[in-house]
């Protein structure tokens, strides 16, 4: 499996932005998907979490409401939508695929998932 992300750029605050991953292979829609970040100095963080048929999504709290993640399987697709972007939401952005498995439950920590895109960058001008 390979995820291949893309959407990032540089935006002012107050923009939004969409990131997308697509997933070669046959498993993306038996899999639980995540966005992180990573900025600079600090840990990976995640920043949404979606089950295989997109039924539960799980944010941090403190970007609920801004943050939305989805899915369309059909098109082996996860997206984030990123609205009213802060200069503090500049990071590095990835998107994760978790191994296929029975229990269908949001999952937070880097760990929890196998494979991973390449990261775009996401900087938000202040």
């Amino acid at each position: 499996v390979q995820l291949q992300a893309s959407g990032g750029g540089l935006v002012q605050a107050g923009d939004s932005l969409r990131l997308s991953c697509v997933a070669s292979g046959r498993t993306f829609s038996y899999s639980v998907a995540g966005w992180f970040r990573q900025a600079p100095g600090k840990e990976r963080e995640v920043v949404g979490s979606i089950t295989r048929k997109a039924d539960f999504t799980h944010y941090p709290d403190s970007l609920k409401g801004r943050f939305t993640i989805s899915r369309d399987n059909a098109k082996n697709t996860v997206y984030l939508q990123m609205n009213s972007l802060k200069h503090e939401d500049t990071a590095v952005y990835y998107c994760a695929l978790a191994q296929p498995r029975l229990n269908d439950r949001y999952l937070l920590k880097p760990d929890d998932y196998y494979y991973w895109g390449q990261g775009t960058q996401v900087t938000v001008s202040s």
